[in-house]
């Protein structure tokens, strides 16, 4: 599988926002994005014509590596926001929020969608009881996610109830970080989703 391997920060600085890429470093000082809020390379601060089709691109590319996604995974998922009822771009958005990674990161038992995915990897979660490792699930109002006794003592899921108590935890989530559980209480709303990306822009992409 294919892998970005080179300076997280990068890409950061690349789509000109932060991506929360490295977690709470992205909130220090040390954030390479708020040091030098510009493109990556000998050429980042030149003043560039940019066109139709690159901010449309820019704006995809954004919401691909904010959830770390690879490009053929992020396509299908935006045929199969297509083929629902509602608006494509929200529903592209909501589809991405419902990966089980990204609900753990939300939830507060990881620091990033990265490390989040990680966890998930070595079946560190439950979900509704039974252990879980895939990072892609979709999960559904009234799934239950927890952590079992024995992996409460890994430092990244026990400073939970601080992760939570510092970022917050989304509206449609319902997080206990005594309890080292979490719950779904319903579907994201385009509301719920904080991350600044123009959704719809990435639709006359692909609607090319």
């Amino acid at each position: 599988m294919a892998k970005y391997t080179e300076a997280k920060c990068r890409m950061c600085r690349r789509e000109g926002c932060k991506l929360f890429l490295k977690g709470d470093r992205c909130f220090t000082e040390k954030c390479a994005y708020d040091r030098r809020p510009y493109a990556p390379g000998q050429h980042g601060r030149a003043r560039k014509k940019v066109s139709e089709y690159a901010v449309q691109l820019r704006e995809k590319q954004k919401a691909r590596r904010a959830y770390g996604v690879l490009e053929k995974q992020f396509h299908g998922y935006f045929e199969k926001a297509e083929m629902q009822k509602g608006v494509t771009g929200t529903n592209l958005l909501v589809i991405l929020e419902r990966r089980l990674d990204n609900v753990v990161y939300r939830l507060g038992f990881a620091n990033s969608r990265n490390q989040a995915r990680q966890l998930v990897r070595h079946g560190i979660f439950t979900l509704n009881g039974r252990k879980v490792n895939i990072p892609s699930l979709q999960v559904k109002v009234g799934d239950t996610i927890e952590v079992p006794e024995k992996n409460r003592k890994i430092p990244v899921v026990a400073g939970a109830q601080e992760v939570i108590a510092r970022r917050g935890c989304p509206a449609w989530l319902e997080a206990d970080g005594a309890a080292f559980k979490g719950t779904v209480k319903a579907y994201p709303q385009r509301d719920d989703i904080q991350f600044q990306v123009k959704e719809q822009l990435i639709v006359e992409l692909y609607s090319k």
